[in-house]
Formats: C-alpha cells, sequence, structure tokens
C-alpha cells in the first residue's frame, strides 16, 4: 500500500457497560459496538466515529478516542442519558446474559448528522444497529469505499427483509456463527455461508468467538484463530 491511508467512518452504538464475568466486575466503562470497532480500527487508518450519547457521558471517553486519532465531529451529545448494556458472563465467554438494556438517547437515534469530515470515497462500516439506519446511512453517505456491515441476531428476528435488501450493497458482511445459522437457515457454516453469500456480500467474516474467525471469498478462503491470552478478564466487544 501506498500514499496516505484511507479513512474509515464507523457507526454504530456508544454506550456505559457494566459488566461482571467470574474474574470481575466493571461500573459503566465505555462500551458499544463503534467504540469497540473504532479504536481496533485507529491502530491501521485514521477514523470517523458517528454515533449519539447524552450529557452525562464522561469527557475521559471522549479523549481515548482523540488519542486514538478518533474524529468525533459526528458523535452527537444529547439532553437525556447514554445508552447503558448491563451483562453478565459466567465461565462460557462466548455468550453473555443480558441483565438490563436502557436505549436512552440512542432510541432517537434515526437519522444522524453526518459531519463534514466524512467522503463517500471512505470505507464504510455499518456497525451493529438496525438495519433501517444502516441503510439511511448508506443512502445518505453514497460509498464508493469499501462497505461492511455487521448485524446480531435481533435484527435477524425483526427486520430480515431489510438485512436482505442491503446485503446487496454490502462488501463484506460479518456475524457470528449462531448469527448465520439463523439467517440462512443452515446448520452447516459452508452451507450458511454460500446462501449468506447469495444474498449479495463479496465477502463474509463467520466469527466463532474464542475458536477464531472463518473468512469466505469464493469459498472458504482461510480460518484464523484468536489471539489466546492467559487471563481474559472481558470478552466483551472482541467481535467488534
Amino acid at each position: 500500500m501506498t500514499g496516505a491511508k484511507k479513512r474509515v467512518t464507523i457507526v454504530g452504538s456508544v454506550a456505559l457497560d457494566s459488566v461482571e464475568t467470574p474474574f470481575g466486575k466493571e461500573e459503566e466503562v465505555l462500551g458499544g459496538s463503534a467504540s469497540f470497532a473504532s479504536l481496533s480500527a485507529s491502530f491501521f487508518s485514521p477514523v470517523n466515529l458517528i454515533s449519539v450519547v447524552g450529557k452525562d457521558f464522561p469527557e475521559k471517553y471522549i479523549k481515548i478516542y482523540q488519542d486514538h486519532n478518533i474524529d468525533t465531529s459526528g458523535l452527537e451529545v444529547k439532553e437525556g442519558k447514554t445508552f447503558r448494556w448491563k451483562a453478565k458472563y459466567h465461565y462460557d465467554l462466548n455468550y453473555a446474559e443480558t441483565l438490563d438494556t436502557q436505549l436512552n438517547v440512542f432510541e432517537q437515534f434515526t437519522e444522524p448528522r453526518i459531519p463534514s469530515c466524512v467522503r463517500s470515497a471512505d470505507n464504510l462500516l455499518l456497525a451493529n444497529i438496525d438495519p433501517d439506519l444502516q441503510s439511511y446511512i448508506f443512502k445518505t453517505i453514497k460509498p464508493t469505499g469499501l462497505v461492511a456491515m455487521d448485524t446480531m441476531n435481533l435484527w435477524i428476528e425483526t427486520k430480515k427483509e431489510a438485512l436482505l435488501k442491503l446485503l446487496k450493497n454490502v462488501d463484506l458482511f460479518l456475524l457470528n456463527d449462531a448469527e448465520a445459522r439463523q439467517l440462512s437457515g443452515e446448520d452447516n457454516l459452508l452451507n450458511a455461508a454460500t446462501h449468506i453469500q447469495s444474498h449479495g456480500p463479496k465477502m463474509l467474516v463467520i466469527k466463532k468467538g474464542e475458536h477464531g474467525a472463518l473468512f469466505f471469498h469464493e469459498g472458504l478462503l482461510c480460518m484464523v484463530p484468536a489471539y489466546l491470552l492467559e487471563k481474559l478478564h472481558d470478552p466483551t466487544g472482541a467481535g467488534d
């Protein structure tokens, strides 16, 4: 690769997470799909973050974004409280038991303001949010760069048709193994991948938690292992 690094625009949730695992407990730490994806992407390219928080969102977390070269001009601060998620992990850290979800200002995050720093030529990640919101962002930005999209079981259950319609415009689709089976109706992941890619995405990543991920492009291209740690305290956001 030569020249300046291409920017990536990331649209998703920013939250305050309260998480308990067998190894510890934290209250109201930085969370949300857009947070995890933006911080990860910042090691490789400049990032535009588009999301919403309440007036109670700690300034120290905004500083974390800015220290990682993440442009926060698309992070709207509205009257009200920030999205909150409370969960508990047991010894199987692949699955979280949701104890409480408070959407707060994120519930009205339906037509976000697109900051002037965002360009159609940027790469775009539509993180795990409502497919209708993902579609709005896509139509507003009119991206010409790489378009990636994530989803979850809730949207597969409630907005499957909107999700499948949007997949026609997606270059890279990401979901976990349970979601791949749910969306495709196939138990075998190879068959599930073939079915999902028939709806449009050129590339597909099926995430398998601690067992890594499968990458498909014209069939199974490679299997990527997870990075093993001796001590794992909180897996939240690892997929993002």
